[in-house]
């Protein structure tokens, strides 16, 4: 979706779901900056922490797709703070927008796809309507 220009996700102020990360020694590179894997994990922490109390009995959400793009380099010590938001919403699987901020500087944004699937059958299966209308009340939308 935001491929298209649709959502800047690099605004801070779009994100109406926050989770925030310690940067840890252990994430830094030869070079001295927040190696690039810690950014994926980074996004990892934003999506936990909004999907988990989320999740339907007997089922797990499988991440399908993840586009990061790297903006700023970030050094150690410190936080992130992780603005999370939905896009779209399909008929099993739902795509989340999301910022990277240091301070207000946007370090890196992303998109990820999420697929529910039954721990059974390990197949897709439909989100049921009140998980959609869940994800909807976090759309990143402008309102109308």
């Amino acid at each position: 979706m935001t491929s298209g220009g649709e959502i800047d996700l690099t605004q801070r102020t779009r994100f109406p779901l926050w989770a925030r990360d310690v940067l840890r020694y252990g994430d830094t590179d030869r070079q001295g900056h927040v190696n690039n894997a810690a950014f994926a994990t980074f996004c990892e922490t934003g999506r936990v922490s909004f999907l988990i109390p989320l999740l339907p009995d007997g089922c797990s959400f499988v991440i399908a797709r993840l586009i990061l793009d790297y903006r700023a380099e970030i050094l150690w010590p410190g936080e992130v703070d992780i603005g999370t938001m939905v896009l779209a919403v399909g008929r099993s699987s739902f795509t989340l927008g999301q910022g990277l901020f240091v301070a207000d500087r946007c370090v890196a944004s992303a998109e990820s796809v999420l697929v529910l699937t039954d721990n059974t059958t390990r197949r897709s299966t439909p989100l049921p309507d009140h998980l959609r209308a869940r994800l909807a009340e976090f759309s990143g939308a402008e309102p109308v």
